[in-house]
C-alpha cells in the first residue's frame, strides 16, 4: 500500500493542480470549460494574497489528489469558514483513503482558524460522492440553490443602474 501524505500546494504544483482541474471538468462532462492555465495558478499561488489554497494528496511522493479551497464567512456564526471548491482524487487511487484524508485535514485547518463550518457543493447525479458525503456525516442541502452571475449576465448586472 503506497504512503499517503497530505500538504499545501506550492507554485511549483500549478501544472499538477490545473492537470486535476481538467481531469474533474472531464469527470463532470464539462472537458471545454476549464479557463484556468497553469501559467495562471502559478501567478495567483505565487500571489501576496492568493485567492485560493490547496492540499495536494500524494502517494508515495506523487500527486494524485487535491482539495482546491478558499475563505467564507457566516453571518449567522459570525465565524469564519472554509470552501471546498475543487476535491479531487485520480480514479486508480479511489477508495484508499485519500479523499477523507484531504476532508479531515480541511475541516482540521477550518476549526484552527476558527472557522464554524467547511461548505461545498455536489452535483445531483454524483451518486458516488453523494453516498461519500453521507456516510462522513455531511450534511446534503436540499434546500437551498446554488445561484451563480457569470459571462453576460455579471455584465449586465453590474452595469446595471
Amino acid at each position: 500500500m503506497a504512503t499517503l501524505s497530505i500538504r499545501h500546494a506550492t507554485p511549483d504544483d500549478a501544472e499538477a493542480i490545473h492537470g486535476f482541474i481538467h481531469e474533474l471538468a472531464v469527470y463532470e462532462k464539462e472537458p471545454d470549460a476549464v479557463e484556468a492555465t497553469p501559467a495562471s495558478l502559478r501567478v495567483q499561488l505565487e500571489a501576496d494574497r492568493p485567492p485560493f489554497e490547496c492540499l495536494i494528496a500524494e502517494a508515495d511522493g506523487e500527486p494524485v489528489g487535491f482539495a482546491l479551497f478558499f475563505p467564507s464567512y457566516s453571518t449567522w456564526t459570525g465565524k469564519p469558514g472554509l470552501y471546498l471548491e475543487d476535491l479531487y482524487v485520480q480514479p486508480d487511487h479511489r477508495g484508499s483513503g485519500y479523499g477523507a484524508a484531504l476532508l479531515r485535514r480541511l475541516a482540521a485547518i477550518t476549526i484552527e482558524r476558527g472557522g464554524a463550518r467547511l461548505d461545498w457543493q455536489v452535483l445531483d447525479w454524483n451518486t458516488p460522492a453523494i453516498e461519500f458525503y453521507e456516510a462522513i456525516g455531511s450534511e446534503i442541502r436540499r434546500d437551498w440553490y446554488p445561484c451563480r452571475l457569470s459571462g453576460d449576465a455579471l455584465a449586465a448586472m453590474a452595469a446595471d443602474g
